[in-house]
């Protein structure tokens, strides 16, 4: 059932639709600086010198810079130095709070993301300044990583509601987005203008009432036992979540 419907069947005082009432409601707290453990990764509070090097090394083995496309705040990090700086800005910044992303077999960085656009008062955050080396693409890894931080927000902090926004052109961010379970809501048109050019952003959400199948189907995808003795899936994520819902 869709928000507005249910929103119609709350009426003031003057037979208005409202919104559903919250009473019990408070805001919610600001995201600590704290790692997050899982099977496979270690989620930190990003840190030059602890995270640098081995974040240099896994960015340097991509084959170009495309990765850089569609990030508004970064050009492409062409050398050591740069990538330095670039992490610099991001360690120092409370809202985006910035986090590596650790394999646990090596110990080394492998890629960063952020939550930001913090707002507490209302449970509104947004995972954004998403950055995933070769090294962690289109890994068991990488999902992994977004489901804790999706535990984090959620079941940890009791957020309403977990945004995702990307350049509308940028099909592979789409594609993860709907992948992980949010849902498209729109495009803002002629949102943002970044890198000399016009953006359009696609706005994806999953709220708090969803994030328990989500999870459960999270789960059901990173167990091993979901994995053959190749390391294919047996069960797509996106099939176990669009499964979910058509059960719900």
């Amino acid at each position: 059932m869709s928000s507005t419907l249910e929103a119609s069947q709350h009426v003031n005082e003057f037979s208005q639709p409202i919104g559903a009432p919250l009473p019990d409601w408070t805001p919610r707290e600001w995201p600590p600086r704290t790692p997050i453990e899982g099977r496979l990764c270690r989620i930190e509070p990003l840190d030059v010198d602890r995270h640098g090097p081995a974040l240099w090394q896994a960015f340097s083995m991509a084959a170009d810079t495309r990765d850089w496309t569609y990030m508004a705040n970064a050009e492409p990090l062409t050398d050591e130095p740069r990538l330095r700086a670039y992490l610099a800005r991001n360690a120092a910044s409370k809202d985006a709070l910035h986090h590596a992303i650790i394999d646990r077999a090596s110990n080394e960085a492998l890629g960063t993301f952020a939550l930001m656009r913090i707002d507490c008062a209302n449970g509104v955050i947004e995972v954004g300044h998403v950055a995933y080396s070769p090294r962690l693409q289109r890994t068991t890894m990488a999902t992994e990583a977004m489901y804790l931080l999706m535990r984090r927000v959620f079941d940890e902090l009791g957020y309403r509601r977990f945004e995702w926004k990307c350049d509308s052109l940028n099909a592979p961010s789409r594609a993860a987005a709907q992948r992980y379970g949010f849902q498209y809501e729109g495009c803002f048109r002629q949102a943002i203008v970044y890198k000399g050019r016009s953006r359009d952003t696609a706005w994806f959400s999953i709220i708090d009432r969803e994030w328990p199948g989500i999870k459960g189907a999270f789960e059901r995808w990173l167990a091993p036992a979901n994995f053959d003795a190749d390391g294919q899936q047996r069960l797509s994520l996106r099939g176990l979540i669009e499964s979910q819902r058509g059960g719900a």
